[in-house]
C-alpha cells in the first residue's frame, strides 16, 4: 500500500499590476479577473482531491486563489503560514515596467555583488529550509497517503523543488518551471520529500508571453514579479 503523503503547493493566479511593480510582500495587490478565473480553474481541479488540509500565505492574492478551493471544502479551515510568504526583496517597490530600468541605476548596484545567496534579498537557503519545513509539517498533519494543498509563490516554490530535487539554489529566473496557478506536488515519505511531479490546469488561461518568463503578465500587459 502506497503510504506517500502528498503536499500540492499551488502558485496564485494572475495579479493586476498595470505598472509592473515589484510587490513582493506589500499589501492591497489583488488578483485579475483573469486571475480569478485561474483560480476558480484550480478548485476545479482540486475538487475532487481529498485534501485534508489547506494552508495559504498570508498575502491577499494567495488567499483570493485558495478561496475557490476552500469554499469546495467546506469542512476546512485556511490556516495562514508565513513559512510558505512571498521572499523578501530588497527592489521591493520599485517598477520593473516600460521605461523604468532599477537595475541599471547606480544607486542599486551595490544589491547586485553576490547573485548566489543572492544579496538583493531573502538568501535562498533560507526559503528552501522555511519551505520545506511548511511541506514537511503538512505532510505531517494529514498523515500517511493524505493530500495537502498549500498556496505560495513563484520563487519560494521554485526553491523548494531545487531543493527537494538536489538542484542548486541560484538559478536563472528564466529556467523557473512555475507559471501561474501551476501546481507543484511533493511527495513526502518518512519525513522525506521523495518525488516532486508538477501540473499546469490553467496553462490555457496564462497569457503566451508568460509562460516561459520569471515574470508574469498583470493587467495592461506589464509585468510583475510574484
Amino acid at each position: 500500500m502506497n503510504q506517500t503523503t502528498t503536499v500540492h503547493v499551488l502558485r496564485h493566479g494572475e495579479v493586476d499590476n498595470p505598472t509592473g511593480v515589484l510587490y513582493g510582500r506589500i499589501p492591497d495587490f489583488h488578483l485579475t479577473a483573469l486571475g480569478r478565473r485561474m483560480a476558480a480553474r484550480a478548485a476545479e481541479y482540486f475538487a475532487e482531491r481529498p485534501l485534508a488540509l489547506l494552508v495559504s500565505s498570508p498575502m491577499e492574492r494567495a488567499q483570493e486563489t485558495i478561496a475557490p478551493i476552500a469554499s469546495l471544502h467546506p469542512e476546512l479551515k485556511v490556516h495562514l503560514d508565513d513559512d510558505v510568504t512571498e521572499a523578501a526583496n530588497a527592489f521591493e517597490g520599485q517598477s520593473f515596467g516600460p521605461g523604468h530600468h532599477p537595475l541599471r541605476d547606480p544607486h542599486n548596484w551595490k544589491l547586485l555583488v553576490n547573485p548566489v545567496r543572492p544579496s538583493w534579498g531573502e538568501p535562498y537557503v533560507d526559503i528552501a529550509e522555511r519551505m520545506t519545513r511548511a511541506i514537511l509539517h503538512a505532510a505531517e498533519e494529514v498523515g500517511p497517503a493524505g493530500e495537502a494543498l498549500i498556496v505560495s509563490h513563484q520563487l519560494p516554490i521554485w526553491i523548494a523543488r531545487c531543493a527537494a530535487e538536489g538542484r542548486r539554489l541560484p538559478h536563472d529566473p528564466r529556467s523557473r518551471q512555475c507559471t501561474l496557478a501551476s501546481v507543484t506536488s511533493f511527495g513526502v515519505l518518512d519525513g522525506r520529500i521523495v518525488r516532486v511531479d508538477y501540473a499546469e490546469p490553467a496553462i490555457d488561461l496564462v497569457p503566451r508571453k508568460a509562460r516561459k518568463a520569471n515574470i508574469s503578465a498583470g493587467t495592461g500587459g506589464q509585468a510583475d514579479r510574484s
